[in-house]
C-alpha cells in the first residue's frame, strides 16, 4: 500500500488537520480541496467538523479573510506566554487600541478617516500597528490622493483570541460613518 492511500484511510478532517499543522500560513478550502483531491463543499464540512473537535482541545480553526489555520487555544495564551518568554511589554498602549477599535469596526478605512475619529494624527499607532502585525494595508482608497486602506490581520484575531472579526462585540452606534453599510 502507498503513503498516499494509507493518508486516503484518515478522516478527512484529520488530513485537513495534518495539512493547516504544516502550513506555514493560512490556507483557503481552495488551495485544501486541491491539495486533497476533495470538492470544496466536502472541505468546508470537514473544516466545520473538525472545528467542532478542537473545542475541547488546545487548538482552534481560525478563519479570516476566506482563509483558515491552526492556532493555540486562547485561553492557554497566558501559559503560552509564560512558556515562551513573552513578557509585559507586549501590551498596547491606549491610542494603539483606540486605533485597532476604529479599524476593527471600519475596515477598510484610511489613515485620514482614523484620524477624524480619533481627533489627533494617528501616522506613529499605524506604523507600531503594522510592525506588530495586527493591521495590514488592504489596497487604496478611490478617493483625493488615493489613501492607503487598513484592515485588521489574522495575529489581531490571535491577540484578541477571535476566530474570526464577527465575534466583535456588536456596537450600538457608529464609530464613524464612512460610506459603508455596516
Amino acid at each position: 500500500m502507498s503513503e498516499l492511500e494509507s493518508s486516503a484511510e484518515l478522516s478527512l478532517s484529520a488530513r485537513i488537520e495534518g495539512l493547516l499543522f504544516v502550513a506555514t500560513e493560512p490556507l483557503s478550502p481552495l488551495q485544501l480541496g486541491i491539495a486533497l483531491n476533495v470538492p470544496i463543499l466536502d472541505i468546508e464540512q470537514g473544516l466545520d467538523l473538525l472545528e467542532n473537535n478542537l473545542k475541547l482541545r488546545g487548538l482552534r480553526l481560525q478563519r479570516h479573510s476566506g482563509r483558515v489555520q491552526l492556532t493555540t487555544a486562547p485561553e492557554l495564551a497566558e501559559i503560552i506566554e509564560h512558556f515562551s518568554g513573552i513578557d509585559s511589554t507586549s501590551r498596547l498602549s491606549r491610542a494603539a487600541l483606540e486605533t485597532l477599535v476604529i479599524i476593527a469596526y471600519q475596515q477598510p478605512v484610511t489613515r485620514p478617516q482614523v484620524d477624524v475619529i480619533r481627533g489627533v494624527n494617528s501616522d506613529s499607532v499605524l506604523r507600531s500597528l503594522l510592525s506588530k502585525y495586527l493591521i495590514h494595508e488592504v489596497g487604496r482608497a478611490d478617493s483625493p490622493g488615493r489613501p492607503i486602506l487598513y484592515s485588521t490581520t489574522p495575529d489581531f484575531l490571535r491577540y484578541f483570541g477571535l476566530n474570526s472579526i464577527s465575534e466583535l462585540p456588536r456596537l450600538d452606534l457608529p464609530l464613524h460613518d464612512n460610506g459603508n453599510e455596516n
